[in-house]
């Protein structure tokens, strides 16, 4: 897939920003001395990590260049490296390099991109510092409105040819009570494992601002797998569709139901 977009992803940057923050607030560890901040995108995410934690040494990783390109103007106080989490991970697994294991991994809607977790989670956790906790979140927003829509038109005979594989590339999420059992296990050491489940509802000026909300996100794949000549159909067909799936409120303005799922798991010390 194609870089990331940092200027189309910071148009809702107060929106895309506030679940970290609420993340961030249930993470109980008062200092630590090595944080990472995994798909750390703009740097945002970064950001909030760096203004709690000001005398740890915060790393940010994203496998997007023009991501990390505009986190490193953001945030001049942390370091970052483009570089995938998997790779990282293979790298703190394999002992190389002369990384400390970190007090906090945190992973704010990033691993809904990054396969298998049934083992990637418990190999992170493990990666963590005695008494260090993980914090993830992850948009649950597969079986909504805008995401359905995507997949049915992508169905359609002049672009599903284009279309595949463009489905697949978000991670379904397992189920909650997967996760707790992953990380509650007794082989995984945790000693709390805290799970929970927001719905935001953002009120969108149009149905325009809800395509161009997706369009830095869940959409961007479709659009981009496609020939030039149809992504403008295909963006045309989704916004006449998004438009009849959420209706004007009584302000004129349209209410996105977005799901997130949190995980807070910490380490025995």
């Amino acid at each position: 897939m194609p870089d990331w977009n940092p200027a189309l992803y910071l148009h809702f940057a107060p929106q895309r920003t506030r679940p970290a923050a609420e993340l961030l607030a249930r993470v109980p560890l008062v200092s630590v001395r090595e944080v990472v901040d995994l798909g750390c995108g703009p740097g945002t995410s970064t950001a909030l990590l760096a203004q709690r934690y000001a005398g740890a040494r915060v790393l940010g990783l994203d496998s997007s260049a023009a991501m990390i390109e505009r986190a490193r103007a953001l945030v001049p106080q942390a370091v970052f490296r483009h570089q995938d989490l998997r790779a990282w991970l293979e790298a703190m697994e394999q002992g190389a390099g002369s990384e400390p294991a970190p007090e906090l991994i945190f992973a704010n809607a990033t691993l809904q991109w990054v396969p298998e977790h049934e083992g990637l989670l418990p190999r992170l956790f493990a990666r963590l510092a005695p008494g260090g906790v993980l914090a993830v979140q992850m948009p649950d927003n597969l079986h909504e409105p805008a995401h359905r829509l995507m997949q049915e038109l992508a169905q359609q005979p002049r672009f599903a040819p284009h279309l595949a594989a463009a489905g697949a590339l978000r991670t379904p999420l397992l189920a909650p009570d997967a996760y707790y059992d992953l990380l509650a296990a007794p082989s995984a050491q945790a000693v709390e494992v805290d799970i929970w489940r927001s719905t935001y509802l953002h009120a969108m000026e149009s149905p325009d601002a809800i395509v161009h909300w997706f369009l830095a996100t869940g959409l961007k794949p479709y659009v981009e797998a496609l020939p030039a000549a149809l992504q403008g159909d295909f963006v045309d067909a989704y916004r006449a569709r998004i438009a009849d799936a959420y209706p004007a409120r009584v302000d004129g303005c349209r209410l996105l139901a977005f799901p997130r799922l949190f995980i807070l798991a910490r380490r025995r010390p």
